[in-house]
């Protein structure tokens, strides 16, 4: 048989490494930030850049798609060309790859903290941005399947089947989820509106965890920590159960994000019972991974590459067992909108995703730069620092999430809410806000101290840019095995296997998609229900842009701890004209679905200008610049244009005559400041957002008695 010679390309392995360590690191550090600026408010130092509302999403893309997006990469590139046995398909293709894929960061970097935001959690960059990632993903799918179709070895290998699961379903993802129509070069508007909108939203953000940050990394999982442990894989049959499981299970769990708000019950009902189907596969790589260090246990104590590995299988078991009792009707009541949402996230993210990032490359620097690692006591001091993070970030967001929920719950003897100002429950949980914060930065020191550990291992050692390997070529005509079973023939034709896993995750998104878009009483209308304002509409934009919505929520659920609280529940119709919807995930503040009307605008102007000279205590930063920033009263014809494109009706032409809408509803917000003494300018930006606030629930009748403190 002839043996044919070629090089593993280390050199595009290097750069993904050396940019998930750059970006990895200022993602982490601005998460830091904000965790300080939840209980210090005064660093958001009152400039619009800097504020928690703008810079907290680039903390979410910085870390998943930066830190985790480009470790991903690393680990693919590295691992697929020894399974396959064969180069890269195109190095031309992966530095197109590598420096579309920093663009696109770089890009983030710049256009999130400048406001411009589509509004989606995990999806906030702008139309253009979105393109770019569509384009840069089809360049990796070609390399990556090119590769698999010169590859030298007939099987497919267990890592690389989790691998093809992330790159057809991130594509299917991201393109449904970023159906938008442009208004502007940095503007535009989803297509979906409302109940559907949030239903696409979480089908894809429930999602982009499942195929971005796990199956990608359970593929990573299978081939490194069997090298790493000098073992083979546990149980190649639970490899099987397990991914087909995992993929065709996954796709339905979305809606649990969205339990007792206005989606149809039988939706939230579907993701709830596949969210609990799901630990079974979820725990079953859980167990397949762990069990592979059977007979090797001993060398974990000795090995930080496997302690790394261990508990980073550890917080994937935590986290997918967390996630299926957090679909549970009766704990998402309790959970939801608190920390325990952010906990639950950051178990999965600093545990699985992180441990498993700095134990791979642990492993991989070494190799490729032909040495030993530096100091196994500094990897080890990383280890522990980073394990110490981890406990006092998430216990007291746990904690939080069980004080702030239960407070908000509590009734007096009498029925009445014993705690009916938010504010109150926000001022007990700070301490814990504290310790989250002292978590994040020992778990940013150790990253740190990798840092200069890859550093000084990497300047010791001589790197191999271009790995000489030989096998021997892929033979013609394959002659099956005896007794080879079903699996073990399916994992030679990649094209079948390809399209097997495309099917497996459509079933799901298909049946719960397309009834939510069809079938007309799942979203009722409401008659009173008018769209927007022209200063409404502006206003609005105003509010995504600053991102109000990663501290309040406008979705009112029916219990009656909140409908004391906040007034009627909301109501699916409310929300026909809503491009994109606002239901939130978290609330740092409290619910603004029916806060229209409910304070005078001179209130909402203070409150903005200083939030606590409303609220003493508070810790929403001060917004001073929408006082002196003017909104531009022509681009309203754009956006109206727009809005009617996607079915909101307004009158035909009623774009020409939207700015004189917007003077004539501007004056009347100017002339009720005047009389508490404000003095403001019709076309400033507060004036729109006040518009916006005093529109919020008033669409339906709702009870009028209810008092309470809006403010953080």
């Amino acid at each position: 048989m002839k043996v044919e010679q070629f090089e593993y390309d280390n050199q595009i392995v290097r750069k993904f490494i050396i940019a998930s360590v750059v970006f990895g690191v200022v993602g982490m550090l601005v998460g830091l930030i904000i965790a300080i600026q939840l209980f210090y408010p005064a660093l958001n130092m009152d400039i619009p850049y800097l504020t928690f509302g703008r810079i907290r999403p680039l903390h979410t893309n910085a870390v998943i798609f930066a830190f985790v997006g480009n470790a991903m990469f690393a680990g693919i590139y590295y691992s697929m060309q020894r399974l396959l046995k064969t180069p890269l398909y195109s190095r031309v293709l992966s530095e197109l790859h590598f420096w579309g894929w920093q663009l696109i960061i770089v890009a983030a970097a710049i256009t999130l903290p400048l406001g411009y935001t589509t509004g989606h959690e995990y999806a906030e960059l702008e139309w253009p941005i979105d393109i770019a990632i569509t384009i840069v993903w089809v360049i990796f799918a070609i390399n990556f399947f090119g590769t698999i179709l010169t590859r030298r070895e007939r099987h497919l290998y267990v890592a690389i089947w989790f691998y093809i699961s992330t790159v057809v379903t991130v594509a299917v993802l991201h393109i449904v989820n970023s159906v938008e129509l442009p208004v502007f070069a940095l503007k535009s508007y989803y297509v979906y509106a409302g109940v559907q909108d949030a239903l696409v939203q979480w089908w894809y953000g429930h999602n982009a965890v499942a195929f971005f940050l796990t199956t990608s990394y359970l593929g990573l999982m299978y081939y490194f920590m069997p090298k790493a442990a000098n073992r083979p894989v546990y149980s190649y049959r639970l490899s099987i159960i397990h991914f087909w499981a995992l993929i065709f299970v996954y796709i339905w769990a979305g809606p649990h994000h969205l339990l007792y708000t206005s989606l149809p019950d039988w939706a939230q009902s579907l993701g709830t019972v596949f969210s609990v189907m799901l630990i079974a596969p979820s725990w079953g790589g859980m167990i397949n991974g762990l069990l592979t260090l059977r007979g090797a246990w001993d060398r974990v104590r000795e090995n930080p590459v496997l302690k790394f590995f261990v508990v980073a299988i550890t917080a994937y078991g935590m986290a997918t067992f967390e996630g299926p009792m957090l679909s549970l009707k009766n704990v998402n009541a309790l959970s939801h909108y608190t920390d325990w949402t952010i906990a639950h996230v950051h178990v999965g993210g600093l545990g699985w995703n992180g441990f498993l990032t700095f134990g791979m490359f642990y492993w991989l620097v070494p190799r490729m730069w032909n040495t030993k690692l530096f100091s196994i006591k500094l990897a080890n001091l990383h280890f522990w620092l980073g394990t110490l993070g981890i406990i006092f970030y998430a216990l007291p967001m746990y904690t939080s999430a069980l004080v702030q929920g239960l407070m908000l719950k509590q009734f007096t003897p009498e029925g009445f809410l014993q705690y009916p100002n938010f504010l109150e429950t926000v001022t007990q949980i700070l301490p814990l806000h504290v310790f989250r914060a002292v978590g994040g930065a020992l778990y940013l020191a150790g990253v740190f101290i990798m840092v200069y550990n890859l550093m000084k291992t990497a300047a010791q050692g001589k790197f191999a840019a271009f790995e000489r390997a030989e096998a021997p070529a892929l033979e013609k005509v394959y002659v099956p095995k005896p007794n080879e079973g079903w699996h073990h023939v399916l994992e030679r034709l990649p094209v079948t296997f390809t399209i097997l896993s495309i099917l497996a995750i459509l079933v799901g998104s298909v049946l719960e998609l397309i009834p939510t878009f069809l079938i007309q009483s799942n979203v009722p209308t409401i008659a009173s229900v008018k769209p927007y304002t022209p200063l409404e509409l502006e206003g609005r934009d105003i509010y995504i842009r600053e991102g109000c919505s990663n501290c309040h929520s406008q979705m009112v659920r029916p219990f009656r701890s909140e409908t004391e609280r906040y007034g009627e529940y909301s109501k699916a119709g409310e929300f026909v004209y809503d491009h994109p919807f606002l239901w939130g995930s978290k609330r740092t503040g409290p619910d603004l679905h029916r806060l229209g009307g409910k304070y005078p605008d001179s209130w909402h102007y203070r409150h903005m200008e200083d939030p606590t000279s409303m609220s003493p205590n508070s810790i929403m930063p001060t917004y001073s610049w929408l006082l002196e920033q003017e909104y531009n009263k022509e681009d309203i014809k754009a956006k109206i244009t727009a809005m009617r494109k996607l079915g909101v009706p307004y009158p035909e032409g009623y774009e020409d005559i939207a700015p004189k809408d917007m003077e004539k509803q501007a004056k009347k917000i100017v002339e009720n400041l005047k009389a508490d003494k404000i003095k403001v300018s019709e076309n400033k930006e507060i004036v729109a957002l006040i518009a916006y606030m005093q529109r919020l629930g008033t669409d339906i009748k709702v009870k009028n008695d209810i008092t309470l403190n809006q403010a953080k």
